[in-house]
């Protein structure tokens, strides 16, 4: 059986395209988008992980007039999206883990683009104020996955690339 949420399926394009809107509103309105991805990937799986967290997070930066950070997050969140997806693919249980990765990529990928953009100095004062804070925020999507299979076990699922019936 093909994976329903591979790249290619209409499933897969549907949860990217849901999950980037979400991802979108979510970092716009409450600044905190790793929450939203770290969830995202963990509940849909490392390719809807990567397409709607660069996505997402990248449409929410250009519509805050953050522009010039524009492709520097998509790096940073589609990279995050797909380590923390992958690893709660292969390692269900390894939940915490997935996000420890997911985050560490997201805090270096800033470091190096904001390096680039802004020199080294600049780089490092906002990996201090910025990005520890959102490492830390996105700590919370593991939560509320498990909040969310509590409310909704099928959703469980989902990463794993199986069809389900309501229960």
């Amino acid at each position: 059986m093909r994976n329903p949420l591979s790249p290619s399926s209409s499933y897969g394009v549907a949860a990217a395209a849901m999950m980037t809107a979400f991802i979108t509103v979510f970092t716009y309105v409450f600044q905190v988008s790793d929450v939203a991805v770290i969830f995202t990937a963990i509940t849909f799986g490392p390719w809807v992980g990567l397409v709607a967290g660069g996505l997402g997070t990248a449409t929410a930066d250009l519509l805050g007039g953050f522009a010039p950070f524009a492709p520097v997050t998509f790096l940073a969140y589609a990279g995050e999206g797909l380590l923390a997806g992958y690893i709660a693919l292969k390692r269900p249980q390894w939940l915490v883990p997935a996000w420890l990765a997911g985050v560490s990529w997201m805090v270096l990928a800033y470091l190096a683009g904001e390096t680039l953009l802004f020199g080294w100095s600049v780089a490092v004062a906002d990996l201090l104020i910025n990005n520890i804070s959102q490492a830390v925020a996105g700590a919370l999507g593991v939560p509320l996955y498990y909040a969310v299979r509590a409310a909704y076990p099928p959703i469980a699922q989902a990463r794993l690339g199986r069809t389900w019936k309501e229960i």
